[in-house]
């Protein structure tokens, strides 16, 4: 059986200052404008330097020292806007700012360290996994909540002083807003994936562990689960034409499913076999071997033959069967890793 356990962390937020143009000649406040957004873009940089960081390393350690980087970021704009006076009287915009980036900081520094422990044991149960992505899009939503503030503000202040905003993203802007929805929709066909994965788990526990009452069970689990997560893969559209992660989630499915249903009896048939068997040897060697009689010697050659029969049968099924797992999961990891190289651009 082939452990695995793929988990992207994803900390995203688009800060939008957008395109700025003064009318009736308000070009101190303008400039008081543009000298935030200059802050600012030196977050949005290293933002997108970890984000795609998340998307294309393979390095756990590299990946939080964007991170950290981006914590230093942070607080040294933090520092700059801090010394920024207020503009004409009016601090409104400078302390929005200053809000949305304690929040920003606050998020990439606690909530996210909380993150990193969950991801520790996010593997360890479906309930654990679901958790651990929950957790990331909350505290999303704690800098989209800070970022709206950050806008409508914004805009009260260009009112105020005759300035129009054109709605006009950078790249920077652009991609991280692009990048968020390819985490999300990843997320979303991954839940799928690991519910029915880990239901697997679980069925070769009980398999190893000769329980056979928990085979059944959780075979039956397993077939829920795949019937479910087919049932949800059918209404998920395909992400801008690229279908291959839906497609390799659903042969991952197939096969468990395939799995639950008849490719296990074999195996099943063996453990019932084996037990049997354990119980004619128990009785067996118990008696005197010269008071045996041609029946009960002839019963316990049966039983031999069967169970030798049934653990051939066991192997074959079982070696066919983790070759089957490992593609179908190889093919869910290359098809991952495929699908962000292609929707997540390379910082630089």
């Amino acid at each position: 059986m082939k452990n695995i356990c793929l988990t992207i962390s994803v900390m995203i937020f688009a800060i939008f200052f957008a395109g700025i143009k003064s009318v009736n000649g308000q070009t101190d406040a303008l400039k008081y404008m543009e000298g935030i957004s200059l802050q600012l873009k030196s977050i949005m940089d290293d933002t997108w330097d970890y984000t795609s960081s998340v998307a294309h390393s393979k390095s756990a350690k590299k990946i939080e020292t964007k991170r950290k980087e981006l914590l230093k970021t942070i607080t040294t704009v933090k520092n700059k806007i801090t010394k920024m006076p207020d503009f004409e009287g009016d601090a409104s915009l400078r302390d929005t700012v200053l809000a949305f980036l304690s929040i920003d900081y606050d998020v990439m520094n606690d909530d996210f360290s909380k993150i990193v422990n969950m991801e520790a044991l996010a593997d360890s149960s479906y309930d654990q996994m679901e958790a651990y992505l929950y957790a990331q899009q909350i505290a999303n939503n704690k800098l989209d909540t800070a970022s709206s503030n950050f806008i409508a503000e914004q805009k009260v202040f260009a009112e105020k002083n005759n300035i129009n905003i054109i709605d006009n993203q950078d790249k920077i802007s652009k991609k991280l807003e692009s990048s968020a929805k390819v985490f999300t929709y990843y997320n979303k066909v991954y839940l799928i994936f690991f519910k029915s994965y880990k239901q697997d788990v679980y069925l070769w526990r009980a398999i190893t562990g000769n329980d056979v009452s928990g085979i059944e069970q959780n075979k039956n689990a397993l077939l829920t689960s795949t019937t479910e997560g087919l049932a949800l893969l059918d209404s998920i559209k395909s992400f801008k034409g690229d279908n291959g992660l839906v497609a390799a989630c659903k042969k991952a499915l197939l096969f468990y499913k395939s799995e639950g249903g008849t490719k296990l009896d074999d195996i099943v048939d063996y453990y019932i076999s084996k037990d049997k068997f354990d119980k004619i040897k128990t009785a067996f060697a118990a008696k005197n071997k010269a008071s045996l009689s041609k029946a009960e010697i002839d019963e316990y050659n049966a039983a031999v033959a069967d169970v030798n029969k049934a653990g051939t049968k066991y192997n074959t099924a079982n070696t066919k069967l983790t070759t089957d797992r490992n593609t179908a999961i190889d093919g869910w990891n290359t098809a991952g890793q495929n699908f962000l190289d292609k929707h997540v651009p390379k910082y630089k």
